[in-house]
Order: structure tokens, then C-alpha cells, then sequence
């Protein structure tokens, strides 16, 4: 038996952090003695072993208290795990201090090839195994996850140097990327695809009538009180049949599904198909014109944010509303169980400032140079937040 003092030292964790781990049930000792002491056996001490592996990983203290209490833990093959991500972990830091030497002497530019992204492809690999289903309902089957996996490798530059400046590191995202497998995206996703599939196959008989009678009005005014009172049939039906359409965020499923009639290319194609070029955006418009002035909050954020242009984006009122869209982001991430990274408002702030394409979509939805002004906006929070 070891006392306290002498694991600290034995260790080189301090005092404070042992009663800590004893406090939080992460590592009990083994014995306490009539006058207090601690004291621990060398079982408790490989115990303490596991959670300095998991330390060196960076994986939180709550996230090691579970998979060491978790009935179904193996110590034996959690060690051969921890051996091959330390091993990664080594790895990437040669090549990390390799690519550093290269870039003091001038030899090139800086990349972010020499990122170790492994770990990233076993995730989605792990991803395909635990939900085959989803993966047949959403990309039409495995071949298809495949062939995305291999556009994730060919754009692996891109990726390392996203995770890399959101995450801080690859292990870091891929960790989050894992805890996104499991939000609730995919469970929303997969219930949009259910209801586009009983549209396109008119598996909903009152929805099959509604939408055959929404459509011989094809080319009239989608404000009309006809196409109105079927638009508002439609949306009671949806409704009452379909219950990602009565959850807490009613208002942002409305809105993505007009958003899908209107400007989704493979959705639009389908449709005007079934019903006859120019349905979609028929349809997209009357369900829009139906919902009316509402629109999901952050939308809405954003289109105060780029109001005025012409505005100083550090001016407190424009950092008033930066912080109420965080604070909105926040919130949608937590109903959803996603996880972004420590720096995401500061990777968005250079995608708004730095990538033309992301620039483009911008200006076109909230006029030139709103890219810029969002993009300096958010640069200007993360620096004096």
C-alpha cells in the first residue's frame, strides 16, 4: 500500500489532483485509514496508469470516468487502443517537428498534409458498421458511403487544416465527430427522408390528393386563397401525421422544407418530374407564402447583422447581435447534440473572410459584402470576447 504522498511522487500527479480524482469517483483509493489517510494498492495504481494514458490523449476526466466504469470495460484491449493512438500521437508530432524545421529553413510552404487524418477514416469506418441503416436510407447504400469517403481523402488537406484550426487537432475533432455520429441530425434526417419518400411515391394517400390538386393550379399566383387553403390542408396534414413537424424548432423544419422546394437541385428535379416543370418552385413558393413573416431565430439574426452594410462591424450594437448568434448557436447545438470546437467562431470568421465560394453564397443571400462584414464581425468577438 502507497499513501497519497507517495503516488504524487511516485507519479507525479499532484496531492490536490488525487483527492480530486477521489472526489469525483474517478479513482477511489483502496483503503482509508481510521485517521484518514489514503492509501493505495497497486491494482488502484494501474488503474491511475489507465487514466494518465487517457490524460496524455486528451480525452476529459468525465469521459474517463465512464469508459472506466463501464461494465463492458476491457483493460487488456483498452491498453492495445491507447498503445496505437499514442503511437499516432508520436507520429504526428515527428512529422509535425520535421514540417517546423522545414519551414524555418525556407524549404516550403506550409501544409497541413503532414496532419496524421487515420483516426478520421477509422471513424467513418466505424460510423458504417454501427449504422448501416442510415447510411442505405440516406446515400442509397454502402458503395455510395464509400465513394464519399473517398472524396474525404482526396480533399484531406482541407479536412486536417479545418480540424486543425477549429479543434485545435485531429484527435480533438475526430473525438467530436464521434459524439455527432450519435446527435440527433441523423434522426431529423432520416425523418425528412421518410416524408420525401412518401411524397415522391405518394405513399400518403391525403397528402397524394392535396399535392395533386396544390399542382393543377400550376403557373397561378401561389398567394391565391385556392392554393392558400390547400397549402394550409398540406401543413395540417404534415402535421398531424409526421411528428418532426410538432417538435420545440416546428418553425426551422417548415423553413428547410421550403428551402427544399425552392433551391435543393435534386429535390426540384424529382418534383417538377413527378408533377411537370416549375412544380417545385410553385410549391415551394404557396408552402412560403403559408408560413409567412416566420422564420427560424438565427435566420433571423443574420438578417439584422447585415441590415445596414454600411455599419461599423466592431460597434457594440453589431457585437450585441454576434453574441445573441452565438448564444443562439449554442442553443440549437445543445437541443441537437452536436459539438463544434473551442475556435469555431473563429474558423467561421476566416470562412467568411477567406473562402470565395462560402463569400459568394453569402453575398448572394444577404447582399455584396456581407461576407466581409460577418466575417470581421466575428473576428472582432472572438478577439475581445
Amino acid at each position: 500500500m502507497k499513501t497519497v504522498k507517495q503516488v504524487s511522487d511516485l507519479t507525479g500527479i499532484s496531492v490536490r489532483m488525487l483527492h480530486y480524482y477521489d472526489e469525483i469517483g474517478l479513482l477511489k483509493p483502496s483503503k482509508v485509514t481510521d485517521s484518514g489517510y489514503r492509501l493505495y494498492d497497486d491494482e488502484a495504481l494501474l488503474v491511475l496508469q489507465q487514466i494518465m494514458f487517457y490524460k496524455e490523449l486528451e480525452i476529459p476526466l468525465k469521459e474517463v470516468k465512464n469508459l472506466l466504469h463501464s461494465s463492458d470495460y476491457d483493460k487488456n484491449k483498452a491498453l492495445e487502443n491507447q498503445k496505437k493512438l499514442l503511437i499516432l500521437k508520436r507520429n504526428r508530432l515527428n512529422n509535425l517537428i520535421e514540417l517546423i524545421d522545414k519551414t524555418l529553413l525556407g524549404d516550403g510552404e506550409m501544409s497541413f498534409k503532414e496532419f496524421d487524418m487515420s483516426e478520421y477514416y477509422n471513424a467513418l469506418e466505424e460510423f458504417k458498421k454501427d449504422y448501416s441503416d442510415i447510411i442505405t436510407k440516406s446515400l442509397d447504400g454502402p458503395d455510395k458511403y464509400d465513394e464519399l469517403i473517398e472524396k474525404c481523402k482526396d480533399s484531406e488537406a482541407e479536412i486536417a487544416e479545418m480540424a486543425i484550426k477549429e479543434y485545435g487537432s485531429i484527435e480533438k475533432y475526430v473525438q467530436a465527430m464521434k459524439k455527432n455520429m450519435h446527435s440527433d441530425i441523423f434522426t431529423i434526417s432520416a425523418q425528412y427522408d421518410q416524408l420525401k419518400k412518401d411524397l415522391l411515391e405518394d405513399k400518403n394517400p391525403k397528402l397524394k390528393e392535396l399535392y395533386q390538386k396544390l399542382v393543377s393550379y400550376l403557373g397561378k399566383d401561389p398567394s391565391s386563397l385556392e392554393v392558400q387553403q390547400l397549402a394550409k390542408e398540406i401543413k395540417t396534414t404534415i402535421q398531424r401525421d409526421y411528428a418532426l413537424f410538432n417538435m420545440d424548432d416546428e418553425i426551422g423544419y417548415w423553413y428547410y422544407m421550403v428551402q427544399m422546394y425552392l433551391i435543393l437541385p435534386e429535390w426540384i428535379e424529382a418534383v417538377d418530374q413527378k408533377y411537370g416543370k416549375g412544380a417545385s418552385k410553385f410549391i415551394g413558393e404557396a408552402l412560403k407564402v403559408n408560413l409567412g413573416e416566420a422564420q427560424p431565430n438565427l435566420n433571423l439574426l443574420y438578417k439584422m447583422l447585415t441590415s445596414d452594410l454600411s455599419k461599423d462591424p466592431h460597434s457594440n450594437e453589431i457585437q450585441d447581435l454576434v453574441k445573441e448568434i452565438v448564444n443562439e448557436t449554442a442553443k440549437q447545438n445543445e437541443i441537437l447534440k452536436i459539438e463544434v470546437g473551442d475556435n469555431y467562431w473563429g474558423y467561421m470568421a476566416d470562412v467568411y473572410l477567406s473562402n470565395s465560394a462560402f463569400q459568394i453564397a453569402t453575398d448572394k443571400n444577404y447582399g455584396d459584402g456581407a461576407a466581409a462584414f460577418i466575417g470581421e464581425a466575428l473576428k472582432y468577438y472572438v478577439e475581445h470576447k
